[in-house]
């Protein structure tokens, strides 16, 4: 490949996105960077200091003091916070109810946006999330946008805390993925959508194979 693009995935939660953008970054030689997990983070923060979520000034200005870094360790991507290893909270069922207003508030936005871009700045990257191909990287070289049905979401949500040794009925998770995603495509500040130009891959009734393989043929198209 004689260029590096930027690749940004985007997609509601469980679309398969991050388990996607990490293959992908793996074929192509890619730096992953789970932008979702860097929220995650800021909504563990404001749990642990017992912050109300909702409490917009009091999450701002938490997020005034609050470092976010993002390291490679052998070949996976861990999230530390303020210093320490976070990565195996980050989907507790508790910090994923947490998420959404702490993303709505504008200086987590803003601190996180600025330096995912710094990151990104030079190619080379997946980056996955929910705005990353409308507000962070909309220049990007391809932007991809994942979704799949929600049954099918839920489904790969069960298993992946049922992994964890988490136990949530699938019904109940069907009933919060919904929600979610009404809470993420209304939002004011960057609302979940496909950008313009995205190409769009339903996930449902694709192995993480095929879809992995969609997107690396799409990168080596564009990279030559």
């Amino acid at each position: 490949m004689s260029k590096n693009l930027i690749i940004t995935i985007d997609g509601p939660a469980g679309s398969g996105k991050s388990t996607t953008a990490k293959l992908v970054a793996q074929k192509l030689g890619y730096l992953y960077i789970d932008t979702g997990a860097m929220y995650r983070a800021m909504a563990l923060k404001t749990l642990q200091r017992g912050i109300d979520p909702q409490d917009k000034n009091a999450v701002a200005e938490l997020a005034n003091r609050t470092k976010i870094e993002l390291k490679r360790q052998d070949s996976t991507l861990r999230i530390y916070l303020d210093g320490t290893d976070v990565t195996a909270k980050l989907r507790l069922p508790e910090v994923t109810k947490a998420v959404t207003p702490v993303c709505q508030v504008n200086r987590v936005r803003q601190m996180l946006v600025e330096q995912q871009r710094r990151i990104g700045l030079n190619g080379g990257v997946v980056m996955e999330g929910r705005d990353i191909g409308t507000v962070v990287f909309p220049q990007a070289g391809l932007n991809i946008f994942l979704d799949a049905s929600l049954k099918e979401r839920a489904r790969r949500r069960h298993s992946e805390l049922k992994a964890q040794g988490v136990e949530i009925p699938p019904e109940q998770l069907k009933k919060e993925i919904a929600q979610r995603d009404r809470e993420d495509t209304n939002r004011d500040k960057a609302p979940l959508r496909k950008a313009e130009g995205a190409i769009l891959i339903d996930t449902t009734g694709l192995a993480i194979e095929q879809q992995v393989d969609k997107i690396v043929s799409l990168a080596k198209s564009l990279s030559v």
